[in-house]
């Protein structure tokens, strides 16, 4: 594809990203800080975006003409959330990735965490090793559970459906169960997660890794999140959903339900978020070295071009600033066979979110994920990808860029 001018254009919105960055370095912080690192800084604040959020209040946004409510940090300065949570103790269940990126944040924003995980695994060394302290702040999970007022859930899917039978009786009236997916309560019929009648239960989606959560919080600015409510006993679930997703590092929060939000994460997941890209890039890539290009110019024109040049274009300005930045002929060739690749990816995507609903996905990773041989099958797979092609001239394209870390 020819892409000088998409190229070009990216080059120049960089520099003025970075142009526009040091002018905003150079004013004074407008949001309060959430981490102890700038406690000092954020209780001086505290009252000043109290009246900020008071005059300014929840935001209603049309969403190409539908109108949603959006929840903010902002809406919860860091005195409020901490006040708020006074009396709460977070268990924190399970420390994979979405447990280390909520549980440092929420630590951070001063709220009292503890992490349950098994105790002397691979996860309890990992918790240890982020400051996590046994008999103070780490405990086996059932103890953990018992000394906690809202029990974060963090376990992986298949974990959940394992551990429910034991942990089921420990969350007695009076706690706030938590989820980070929708998948064990939506599916309870393959699953057998059912949730006590007795205490809230509640969702806080982050839309990115646990990783992410926490680069995106130490950063600042704070990841998007889904919220939802599957029951509410006490009247304030929405409400503690919506200061949990802050507490753990979200920046702006969308009302959803369990079901939509765990509909809509299968189906992405498997789409074009993972399974549908690696399968257009490997076909892509495939047609190319047939006709005898080489493994780097199929590479280049495939993988590169897309996620260094392209595709942050499309994040930073959406898919029509994106073809106005490339050349008249591409633009030309792209919007001519887009509705081709539409039309003809149409039928995959209705068969893949009727399997999401019908519960043929849930079905289908709750058995391999369960296996005892989980792991070794996995590094099998995910080691057959690593040794594709494709994958292997990118690795010597990406030690060519100038921000190259050694892998």
């Amino acid at each position: 594809m020819a892409s000088l001018a998409s190229r070009s254009a990216f080059r120049a919105a960089s520099r003025r990203t970075v142009f526009n960055a040091s002018k905003a370095a150079s004013k004074p912080s407008q949001a309060p800080a959430f981490s102890h690192l700038a406690r000092a800084t954020a209780c001086k604040s505290a009252q000043r975006s109290a009246v900020q959020m008071s005059s300014r209040g929840i935001k209603t946004l049309d969403f190409a003409g539908t109108k949603e409510v959006v929840y903010e940090r902002s809406d919860w300065p860091l005195a409020k959330l901490q006040d708020y949570f006074k009396n709460d103790t977070l268990a924190l269940i399970g420390y994979g990735s979405q447990g280390h990126g909520q549980g440092l944040n929420a630590r951070d924003n001063g709220l009292n965490v503890i992490v349950g995980v098994r105790k002397d695994g691979e996860s309890w060394r990992q918790a240890q090793e982020d400051g996590w302290v046994p008999g103070e702040t780490l405990f086996p999970i059932e103890e953990a559970i018992d000394r906690g007022t809202i029990i974060m859930n963090l376990l992986s899917d298949a974990s959940q459906s394992q551990t429910w039978p034991k942990l089921a009786p420990l969350i007695t009236k009076g706690k706030t169960l938590y989820f980070s997916h929708g998948f064990s309560v939506v599916y309870k019929e393959d699953t057998k997660v059912i949730p006590p009648t007795d205490v809230d239960v509640i969702l806080v989606a982050p839309k990115g890794s646990g990783r992410t959560v926490r680069t995106l919080f130490k950063e600042g600015r704070g990841i998007n999140s889904s919220i939802a409510v599957w029951q509410d006993v006490t009247g304030n679930a929405k409400e503690k959903a919506i200061a949990l997703g802050v507490a753990v590092g979200s920046g702006y929060l969308y009302e959803t339900t369990f079901e939509k939000e765990v509909y809509s994460d299968l189906y992405g997941e498997r789409g074009v978020l993972m399974g549908g890209i690696q399968g257009m890039f490997l076909a892509q890539y495939a047609v190319l070295r047939k006709n005898g290009h080489s493994p780097s110019e199929a590479f280049n024109e495939t993988v590169e071009e897309a996620t260094q040049s392209l595709f942050p274009l499309i994040g930073a300005k959406g898919m029509d600033y994106m073809y106005n930045a490339c050349s008249t002929t591409a633009r030309r060739g792209a919007l001519d066979w887009a509705p081709i690749f539409e039309k003809a990816n149409l039928p995959v995507f209705e068969k893949l979110y009727e399997s999401v609903k019908n519960g043929t996905e849930t079905r289908k990773s709750l058995e391999y994920n369960g296996r005892s041989t989980y792991r070794e099958d996995l590094a099998k797979e995910l080691a057959e990808i690593n040794d594709q092609e494709i994958w292997r001239a990118g690795k010597t394209v990406r030690s060519l860029r100038p921000d190259y870390k050694p892998e």
